[in-house]
């Protein structure tokens, strides 16, 4: 049995997810009062449990988009179209032989596409994390 003591968020979940029982018609006025008493007097957490053993577990969250600011989207094609235009531009003023800056351009394309399509479907960029402030929350599209 789960007998560690349940803190104070645990009961007001517990209580949040018997109202939202309740507005689905599962438990009536009575039983949702009842069972609030209880879940409010729970000292473990097993309490609480047994409280809400019969309700279907809540949905999980959506999982938020992440916000594609202007200032990023800037630094993401400059960092695709410097070092491109530098590679035509020495191509151009060498003779243009074979076409080498297609390798560079098959690179930075690659990255900046796969960013594109990874902001597009709302994940977030593992590097996000380092560059935010301590304390600093993301950003996220409502």
């Amino acid at each position: 049995m789960n007998e560690v003591l349940a803190s104070d968020a645990e009961r007001e979940a517990a209580v949040e997810r018997l109202r939202s029982g309740a507005g689905e018609g599962r438990l009536d006025h009575d039983e949702l009062e009842r069972r609030v008493h209880a879940a409010y007097t729970a000292r473990t957490r097993a309490e609480l449990e047994r409280v809400t053993a019969d309700l279907p577990p809540p949905p999980p969250a959506p999982r938020p988009r992440v916000d594609i600011d202007g200032m990023e989207l800037r630094r993401r094609t400059a960092g695709f179209l410097v070092p491109n235009v530098v590679c035509l531009i020495v191509w151009l003023a060498t003779g243009a032989g074979s076409f080498w800056p297609g390798w560079v351009l098959l690179g930075t394309g690659i990255a900046f596409v796969v960013w594109l399509i990874r902001a597009g479907l709302g994940v977030a960029d593992e590097h996000d994390e380092r560059r935010r402030l301590p304390g600093e929350r993301p950003r996220r599209v409502p």
